[in-house]
């Protein structure tokens, strides 16, 4: 829906271009307003590990739309009854942590379509712009927005990858390294050899499923390698950490 910018969003990357986003976890909406007038395709507003209510994911959602960046949201976990009210506030997707089988992603699909095809509850408002849009018409969208988004960041996710592609409704697989690492019993090592073999793997499986390939770490060129299609490269703490750090840094050099 033009509400919360996924056509854009699909539309640079069906162009072939990787969509580049930041993480939020401040609260202040002035975050992902300033995210999206400074050209970010996508905001990840972390609602899994920043202190977020429904009003602040509300209020980061609200900020991006009048900008060309389209808003996703990390829910806390693979609940329905934490997806539901997030779904109501019109995202440009839902990204669910720690989807470690079939049966689970398959919860995560129910949880986010109408039926007949799903099982989430009717409380339209802000995605049908408070009645401007029919219904009918609203339903139909609803169908493949907002993206669903189920993040493969435990070993034994890998092991049920083959079965987790296969479950219809998901759109994209986003990768989580430092968890995925740490199931291994290699925390934080993202470059040892087996975490790397075992991410080039989730890569090549989820393209040749023909679904989008998305993280939330770098380094830029190594994921564009494998053919992602989006990935936050900083986040709102990152940036202004890294930046603080510079000034500094640059004064104490004179």
């Amino acid at each position: 829906m033009e509400i919360n910018n996924l056509e854009k969003f699909k539309a640079k990357m069906a162009r072939g271009k990787m969509c580049l986003g930041t993480v939020i976890t401040l609260s202040d909406p002035i975050v992902s307003e300033m995210a999206g007038d400074c050209g970010m395709d996508f905001t990840w507003i972390d609602a899994e590990h920043a202190p977020f209510s429904l009003e602040n994911i509300q209020g980061h959602i609200m900020a991006c739309r009048g900008t060309d960046c389209a808003p996703l949201v990390r829910v806390a976990w693979n609940d329905y009854a934490i997806i539901k009210p997030v779904l109501d506030l019109a995202p440009a997707g839902i990204i669910v942590p720690m989807v470690n089988t079939a049966e689970a992603a398959a919860e995560v699909v129910n949880s986010c379509k109408y039926p007949p095809r799903g099982n989430r509850g009717c409380g339209v408002r802000r995605a049908n712009r408070y009645g401007s849009m029919p219904l009918d018409e609203y339903f139909a969208k609803s169908d493949s927005d907002p993206m669903i988004i189920i993040q493969i960041e435990h070993i034994d996710a890998v092991k049920n990858l083959d079965a987790i592609l296969k479950v219809p409704g998901i759109d994209s697989i986003c990768i989580g390294p430092c968890d995925l690492s740490g199931s291994m019993g290699k925390l934080a090592q993202t470059n040892d050899p087996e975490v790397v073999k075992v991410i080039d793997e989730i890569c090549e499986k989820t393209k040749k499923a023909g679904l989008l390939l998305g993280t939330a770490s770098g380094p830029y060129d190594v994921w564009k390698k494998r053919g992602l299609n989006w990935i936050a490269l900083t986040s709102d703490c990152g940036s202004m950490g890294g930046g603080f750090r510079q000034v500094v840094a640059n004064e104490a050099d004179k």
